[in-house]
């Protein structure tokens, strides 16, 4: 079975209130077997705009990553971090 993956790409207008989205998704991503695989602030951007914090998470399948996304807690956790960021976040399904 295909891997699913969600590629954020957060721009945080407040640091430190990203903690507490960060804390809140923790439990989450255990719940849904969620393993990240890159989180830096330090893209290396060829082509297009400036990052923020890169964040790739993989899931056993693209309909896990679904799951988790409209999950009641994290759309929860999404409503703070919107608070304190700009997000662009894609689904995606791997080979």
């Amino acid at each position: 079975m295909a891997k699913g993956y969600i590629v954020a790409d957060i721009h945080v207008h407040d640091n430190g209130s990203l903690e507490k989205f960060i804390e809140m998704v923790k439990p989450i991503f255990k719940e849904y077997d969620a393993k990240i695989l890159v989180r830096t602030p330090n893209a290396e951007v060829r082509e297009g705009k400036k990052t923020g914090v890169v964040v790739v998470i993989e899931f056993e399948s693209i309909d896990k990553a679904r799951k988790f996304y409209e999950c009641d807690a994290y759309q929860a956790a999404k409503a703070e971090r919107d608070k304190i960021s700009d997000t662009d976040l894609i689904l995606v399904e791997g080979f």
